[in-house]
């Protein structure tokens, strides 16, 4: 649902239209799964990355000028972006990483999301665009951008933010916003714990109403971190404000006097996979027989990489409620409630349960050869409440068990983060290992 002053808005429209996709964070909370990736970088249902599905939706929109900003370990994105969005030569589309970088004027990181444009503002002016929409690398939603910039054009809007209803705990964990009628904003708090603080944010009843809004006890409006701006309003914003250095913080709650700064009412599936257990809990939904994100949707396809892979192999396997993504290799083993990424491979007797298993990113070769232990997943190995990331070799009779009863604990081949354990990237893990 959207706010009720809607133009028609075409694909003319939208050519105006540039995307800004902010990447630029550590991602501590997704911590082992960015010890070697960038955030959007990190692998989404077993053959996606986070990145696209921000970029997925620009594409369905109509918006073709899209820049990704990051900072940190940024090759793995750089590779996937190369290798997936290849616009024909005959379009103005790109799709282009701005990494953080020493310049004249500045040679810092980033200290926020508002500072990321900031720093990167030579760039983004070169898209010559008239309006922005500032998109986050870590969402699983699906949403044409052109019911944004509809509410956006329709409202005269300096700003736009995309808003849906959160419970009063959610709440603590987001930029909360009031409404007037016309769904203008005239209060916005970053994250706010206080008691009496929260009190004062509920949002009526007949305020969700008036937009056709259903909070089904949801009493908060929530940012969603999805931005639309007029192009010269964020240039100057950014420009003439250096101690504003992120958007939910500082840049949306000091703009709400001096411009207009109105809400987009979303109530579709919205999922922020910003820590391990978020990642985990929405991957587990996935695998049940109704998920609440569909990626069968062929009127809004999420585009990744396409790889040339040969046909999942299954040998008298024992399998349900699964995703199993190409170039697997299953043999005698049973997956229950679980993810096998592209080119995972489960030997006899394995038993996976409420696990991801992120598979490899290539096939074992003769050069493989010096390894004791193969990729992936040993005979007779069983592991649950796990994530277990790419080409890693796991031995034989393993057992590898998450529970909320464990403590964070921080290894060279594992960790275990929110009672997940999170087997690293290229880790080995011998025969007989005992983890949880």
């Amino acid at each position: 649902m959207v706010s009720r002053l809607q133009p028609e808005i075409g694909l003319d429209t939208m050519k105006n239209v540039a995307a800004i996709v902010l990447g630029g964070g550590r991602g501590t909370r997704l911590y082992p799964l960015t010890k070697l990736r960038s955030k959007p970088a990190v692998p989404l249902c077993g053959r996606y990355r986070l990145v696209d599905i921000p970029l997925s939706n620009c594409i369905n929109s109509g918006i073709k000028k899209i820049v990704v900003m990051t900072q940190f370990n940024s090759h793995s994105l750089n590779r996937h972006l190369h290798n997936t969005y290849r616009f024909d030569e005959f379009s103005e589309g790109f799709v282009d990483v701005l990494a953080a970088e020493q310049t004249m004027e500045s040679g810092d990181w980033y200290q926020g999301t508002a500072d990321a444009v900031r720093k990167q503002l030579v760039h983004i002016r070169n898209l010559r665009a008239k309006h922005y929409v500032v998109l986050s690398g870590d969402q699983l939603y699906r949403m044409d951008y052109r019911t944004l910039i509809a509410t956006h054009l329709g409202q005269d809007a300096d700003a736009t933010v995309a808003a849906l209803p959160v419970g009063r705990e959610a709440a603590k964990g987001f930029g909360i916003m009031k409404v007037r009628k016309s769904s203008r904003i005239y209060e916005f708090v970053e994250k706010p714990k206080d008691k009496a603080l929260l009190d004062s944010l509920v949002t009526p009843d007949e305020v969700f109403r008036d937009f056709d809004v259903e909070a089904g006890g949801r009493p908060y409006l929530a940012s969603m971190g999805v931005y639309a701006f007029k192009a010269e309003v964020l240039e100057r914003l950014v420009a003439d404000h250096p101690e504003w250095n992120d958007f939910g913080k500082e840049l949306i709650p000091n703009s709400l006097g001096s411009h207009k700064v109105f809400a987009h009412m979303f109530t579709g599936f919205w999922e922020d996979i910003g820590t391990v257990r978020s990642y985990f809990d929405v991957s587990m939904a996935m695998t049940s027989p109704n998920p609440p994100f569909d990626f069968r949707d062929q009127q809004h396809i999420i585009y990744t990489h396409k790889r040339d892979l040969p046909g999942v192999q299954l040998h008298n396997a024992r399998i349900k409620n699964a995703l199993i993504c190409g170039g697997c290799l299953i043999e005698d083993a049973t997956i229950n409630e679980a993810i096998v990424g592209i080119r995972g491979i489960l030997r006899k007797g394995a038993h996976v349960q409420r696990a991801i298993i992120l598979g490899n990113e290539r096939f074992e070769t003769e050069d493989d050869s010096g390894h004791s232990i193969p990729l992936g997943i040993g005979r007779n190995t069983r592991i649950s409440e796990a994530i277990v990331d790419h080409n890693a070799r796991i031995g034989k009779n393993v057992i590898i068990r998450g529970s909320r009863k464990l403590a964070d604990y921080d290894g060279d081949q594992y960790a275990i983060r929110d009672g997940i354990v999170v087997v690293m990237k290229n880790a080995v893990i011998p025969d007989g290992t005992v983890i949880g």
